[in-house]
């Protein structure tokens, strides 16, 4: 496997697919950084020269991905709750953050549901 970024890449992907394993990198910055270095997107990673590879890395380097792009994300999202900004405090709170409806729905992000006691009977009904 083919190392870049820190990251072991796939080798019988095409090269533009499993840049993609990088974190940061999506299909957009991946056909750029293979524009940037003049290597064939179709290319299977297996087949590329060490001499690409050294390329890929290099060019890959030049952008924020990993670890790097990771941390300060995670310091963007501290400075919000820090300041108490609207999106702060739902991030703080698990919400859904950018406007969604969260009275139904938003279960990925609330958790599994939790049963509270008296919620399954009609109210005003008497049991028999």
């Amino acid at each position: 496997m083919a190392r870049i970024a820190g990251v072991d890449i796939p080798r019988n992907k095409q090269v533009w697919v499993s840049l993609q394993y990088i974190y940061g990198i999506g299909p957009t910055l991946a056909k750029k950084v293979l524009a940037e270095t003049s290597i064939e997107p179709e290319i299977k990673v297996s087949d590329l020269t060490d001499a690409q590879v050294n390329t890929l890395r290099e060019a890959v380097a030049k952008y924020e991905v990993e670890g790097e792009l990771r941390k300060e994300i995670n310091l963007n999202i501290k400075r919000l709750i820090e300041i108490g900004s609207r999106r702060g405090q739902r991030h703080r709170r698990s919400l859904p953050v950018r406007g969604q409806r969260s009275r139904t729905n938003a279960r990925t992000k609330r958790g599994q549901r939790k049963t509270v006691a008296g919620r399954g009977q009609k109210r005003g009904t008497a049991k028999k």
